[in-house]
């Protein structure tokens, strides 16, 4: 147990390769990683140990249904009680959860970040703070395009085929209408220094208290 409770809950959304990762980055190095826990809403991919892989690269990874969203919201409470955490660990290759785990301690602040953070209500309403990053969806695509064949072993054919029929499908259905929800909306993310250095500013203001 953390001598401090986190003080403050973030939440950043946005299109796959819209930049969040890009502005957590910029916050985690701005603010001090010692100051953040960080949870990755893609670490909580649901568990498929029990489907063959086949069947696992039928899912539709950006529905929300993909996601054990229940188990994020019971670790940002545990964490905001001042208790660690056992962090989900993803195989990307694999489709499925590594056997291993992340241990994760509270901090000062909460930091969640995913293409559909805020979708659902219950873990929505956790936010004190709602960032939305917002960029054309062509760059989108070809971030996602450079991360999948460099980070994650996918081909062009099958990173191609899944954003056409179900990236960009869900991203007009669920991802898009959550900006209405946002505090803050930040074109390009972490590459908009303007917007970024508001964003850090308020966070030392909280944590300098």
């Amino acid at each position: 147990m953390a001598a401090d409770k986190p003080l403050f809950v973030i939440g950043i959304a946005g299109a796959s390769g819209s930049g969040k990762t890009t502005l957590t980055e910029v916050i985690l190095e701005q603010i001090g990683s010692e100051h953040i826990a960080l949870l990755p809403h893609d670490a909580y991919y649901r568990n498929q140990d029990h489907k063959p892989l086949q069947e696992r690269l039928k899912v539709n990874y950006d529905h929300p249904s993909s996601l054990e969203t229940e188990l994020l919201i019971e670790h940002i409470h545990q964490l905001k009680a001042g208790h660690s955490v056992q962090v989900p660990v993803y195989d990307f290759v694999n489709h499925t959860r590594a056997e291993e785990t992340h241990r994760l301690e509270p901090k000062q602040l909460i930091m969640v970040e995913g293409i559909l953070t805020f979708v659902e209500r219950p873990l929505r309403e956790l936010f004190d703070m709602k960032l939305y990053v917002d960029t054309d969806q062509d760059i989108c695509f070809i971030r996602r395009l450079t991360r999948d064949l460099v980070e994650r072993g996918r081909t062009m054919e099958s990173v191609v085929k899944q954003y056409l029929e179900t990236v960009r499908p869900s991203f007009l259905e669920f991802v898009e209408p959550t900006k209405r929800y946002a505090d803050v909306i930040i074109p390009e993310g972490g590459l908009n220094p303007v917007a970024s250095e508001m964003v850090i500013a308020r966070l030392k203001s909280l944590i300098n208290g």
